[in-house]
């Protein structure tokens, strides 16, 4: 038998009924064989108790005692196998429950592998969703920076036309300022969103791994 066969215990079962079944005739046989051979024996005694001489009866006792020696050979013989067979229902009792601690080994990593998988979508649909945002992040930042370079020209011609509007130049130095600050503001929160990413990606990428050891 393979040990794949030996573990299962479906075969086993039916391995270990078969064996029984089979120990129980041979038991049977051996009973009915030896009452049959006694009560021929007797039948045979009393039919020539009354003419049989003495040497006769001392190979017919020959005879008995060479039973008896086989019929205690087969006892011991019957002996035997019922150790065998309570050792192979040990062996099989011990290989169920090996069975049994197997299926609730697998039992638990398959529920650990489910929330291993589950989380890993989680934090693979926040990454999509946190690079949507940074996309859009971007989108403005390059918006913002072609409005300053519009203010920046614009400043450079209002300072080019009039020295003495100083009013204006406050105004525009003003609203420079403050697209500065929007900017710099902006590129900030997008180093954040960028660091916000590498983490979720970092694990993601530990999600994933664990589901590659939980696969092996």
């Amino acid at each position: 038998l393979s040990v794949t066969s030996v573990e299962d215990p479906v075969i086993m079962s039916k391995i270990r009924q078969n064996l029984r079944e089979k120990h129980a005739r041979h038991i049977a046989d051996l009973r009915a064989y030896y009452d049959s051979e006694i009560q021929s024996l007797k039948q045979q005694l009393e039919a020539s108790h009354k003419n049989t001489s003495s040497e006769d009866l001392k190979k017919i006792n020959q005879n008995l005692a060479d039973r008896d020696f086989c019929n205690l050979y087969f006892l011991n013989r019957c002996d035997q196998l019922d150790a065998a067979l309570n050792e192979a229902s040990a062996r099989i009792k011990a290989l169920e429950n090996k069975n049994n601690m197997l299926e609730k080994q697998v039992a638990d990593w398959r529920e650990r592998f489910y929330a291993v998988s589950n989380t890993s979508k989680v934090l693979q649909e926040r990454i999509e969703e946190m690079r949507t945002n940074n996309k859009e992040k971007d989108n403005t930042i390059s918006r913002l920076k072609s409005r300053l370079k519009d203010l920046e020209e614009a400043f450079e011609k209002a300072y080019k036309l009039s020295d003495n509007k100083n009013t204006r130049l406050k105004e525009e130095n003003k609203m420079f300022q403050n697209l500065l600050g929007e900017y710099e503001s902006l590129g900030k929160e997008h180093e954040r969103v960028k660091d916000t990413l590498n983490a979720t990606e970092n694990k993601l990428l530990d999600a994933n791994t664990q589901i590659s050891d939980l696969k092996r």
